[in-house]
């Protein structure tokens, strides 16, 4: 009876496990253009050498390398 009007279960378990694999693809679409959009600042901040000179200072606060050894790769990083 209700196949005669369109509104029977056809698709039964496959229409909603489409329906929920369509709305899982659907957020993350948003949360990797969200991602994407909002990455676009760190990676200018590293590619202008900020990033390595932050490692390099929290090297030296650490002990990890001498005074010598943190100018020597100060003056490298810079020039």
């Amino acid at each position: 009876m209700w196949g005669d009007w369109g509104m029977g279960w056809g698709w039964g378990i496959f229409g909603a496990l489409h329906m929920l694999l369509w709305w899982v693809l659907i957020i993350l679409g948003i949360v990797v253009l969200v991602k994407w959009l909002a990455g676009g600042s760190s990676r200018r901040e590293h590619a202008s050498g900020d990033g390595a000179l932050e490692i390099l200072k929290a090297r030296y606060a650490k002990g990890e390398i001498s005074r010598e050894q943190f100018d020597q790769i100060k003056r490298d990083l810079k020039g």
